[in-house]
């Protein structure tokens, strides 16, 4: 029998997590991946979370499977990336870097038109702070705690990929006023 403490168990994860976050979780790895890889990656984030416990003093929950959540759609983009640069390579000796722009461009192309080419030119790092807000819904001090960043490096990183987003989709557009 498990000794538990304020309603969680002995690695300091709380009973209801599953029943709670498990819906959120999977819709935001849908909206950035598939329905079909979701399915999969949503429950290695609650594996990882089990496995590895959950400290109160880090913060919220929530942030904290989000977190997770974004590292595994990274972990599942360069495993991807992996087995296409593979691929590429017996196929085309000199097929250099692209992979990576097409993996982005097909992740984004979940999103339609423009906006899809917009996101696909953002790097990694920023596209991830504005999908955790926009697909998520996360607060900047939420996101900071999903990724392990500073609070101002969100805002920084949110702010940097507006404007790049605006100039792409005026660019795409033609010339909208901004």
């Amino acid at each position: 029998m498990h000794n538990t403490r304020n309603g969680a168990d002995p690695l300091g994860v709380p009973p209801d997590l599953f029943d709670r976050y498990f819906g959120e979780i999977h819709r935001y790895i849908a909206r950035r991946l598939s329905e079909d890889v979701a399915d999969d990656l949503a429950a290695d984030v609650f594996v990882a979370a089990l496995r590895g416990g959950y400290d109160p003093a880090a913060g919220q929950v929530r942030p904290w499977l989000y977190g997770i959540a974004t590292n595994l759609v990274a972990r599942h983009r360069r495993t991807e990336s992996r087995r296409w640069k593979a691929l590429a390579r017996a196929a085309e000796r000199d097929w250099d870097d692209r992979e990576d722009a097409l993996l982005d461009r097909l992740d984004a192309a979940r999103f339609s038109g423009p906006l899809a080419g917009a996101l696909a030119g953002l790097k990694r790092r920023d596209r991830d702070v504005v999908l955790l807000v926009a697909l998520a819904g996360l607060s900047h001090a939420e996101v900071a705690a999903a990724l392990d960043i500073p609070y101002g490096t969100v805002a920084s990183r949110l702010n940097r990929a507006r404007k790049q987003l605006r100039e792409a989709l005026k660019e795409e557009l033609g010339g909208l006023d901004g």
